[in-house]
């Protein structure tokens, strides 16, 4: 089911975007021909808040971005963003976004839920939406989007298993949350799966990195791994793991990218990208409001997993690193994973219960 037909079947109502917002605040507009353009043909008026990775993060962040400037380009909306730096700019942005009398505000990452929700609460009449993050709260004037990371991280797990030479993978997350817990250990469980089929042990290196903005530190850890012997890692870290990609193009070794399609980061090294359709989950959420209006309900949860087409899946990287056999394998994994007969595990808790322990 692609991602429109999901969120017209949830009567999505609104929804803002929360991006983990840190640093000073920066005020930007995207396109601003286009803004000129388009706006008198625009039905949704849009503002996002970045998290500390910002737009140009090649991660999470920018595929928010990409997905409403194509809507924007496209004469739907017309927006304009504001990125962070620090914590601190979190509720200072939230309080500039509502000077644009926006339609909605989209802030992206659960980094961003308490200041959202407070904004939220105090503006009862502002649409809000938060990206990553569930309505913890039942606000609303306020939709979660959440992704099942875990399950797009097992089939990332399970080629790397299959793929490494070395029987040593690692993982580098940013910071540590129930959401890179899903990625985490969804990823372990997939690398499991793999090493149960060949019938061996496969060591997997697990470092957080506590930022998503450091490349610095993701490439110090990725070296660190490549020396320990991992010939594949994953990372699941924003802007973090751009020094993760450099480590492997430097050490000629393979990384596995996160969130959207990052093969161009390194074209020979990269295996595959897990794919987190934030950019077109955002347009169509925006093509939704000029389409119902004030008939549109805010106030839930709206959940997306492989089920879900667009919303969640991998992107083999155009280079055939990867056996098609390997390929084929994992297209049925993940049938298996959306009919329920493999379980993914979202944490350490489910990981031992659900068996993936030795």
């Amino acid at each position: 089911m692609k991602i429109k037909k999901f969120l017209t079947a949830m009567s999505i109502a609104t929804l803002s975007t929360v991006l983990v917002a840190c640093g000073s605040g920066t005020d930007k507009g995207s396109n601003p021909d286009a803004d000129q353009a388009s706006a008198t043909e625009a039905k949704v008026k849009a503002t996002m808040v970045t998290d500390q990775g910002g737009v140009n993060d090649k991660s999470f962040n920018q595929s928010a971005f990409e997905g409403l400037t194509e809507a924007q380009d496209e004469g739907k909306i017309t927006f304009r963003y504001l990125e962070s730096h620090k914590e601190a700019d979190y509720p200072q942005n939230l309080e500039a976004a509502l000077d644009d009398d926006a339609d909605i505000i989209f802030t992206i990452g659960y980094a961003l839920y308490e200041d959202t929700k407070k904004s939220a609460e105090a503006n009862p009449d502002q649409l809000y939406a938060i990206v990553d993050s569930a309505n913890l709260d039942n606000v609303k004037n306020l939709t979660g989007i959440t992704f099942a990371d875990h399950e797009n991280s097992f089939l990332a797990g399970y080629v790397a298993g299959m793929q490494t030479e070395t029987n040593n993978i690692g993982f580098v997350g940013g910071m540590k949350s129930e959401v890179i817990d899903r990625f985490e250990w969804g990823f372990k469980a997939g690398v499991k799966y793999a090493a149960r089929e060949n019938g061996e042990d496969i060591e997997v290196q697990t470092q957080y990195a506590d930022s998503y903005t450091d490349a610095g530190k993701g490439k110090s850890i990725a070296n660190q791994m490549y020396q320990k012997g991992a010939d594949i890692i994953f990372h699941a870290s924003g802007g973090t793991g751009a020094g993760v990609i450099e480590a492997a193009k430097e050490n000629s070794k393979y990384v596995i990218g996160v969130d959207r399609d990052q093969q161009e980061e390194a074209p020979d090294n990269m295996l595959l990208s897990t794919i987190k359709g934030v950019g077109p989950a955002v347009k169509e959420i925006c093509e939704e409001i000029a389409e119902k209006g004030d008939k549109f309900e805010s106030g839930k949860t709206i959940p997306f997993g492989l089920k879900d087409g667009d919303a969640l899946s991998i992107k083999f990287a155009d280079n055939n690193l990867v056996p098609q056999e390997i390929k084929d394998k994992a297209d049925k994994i993940r049938d298996e994973i959306v009919d329920g007969t493999i379980e993914v595990p979202q944490n350490e808790k489910e990981f031992d219960s659900m068996g993936y322990k030795d």
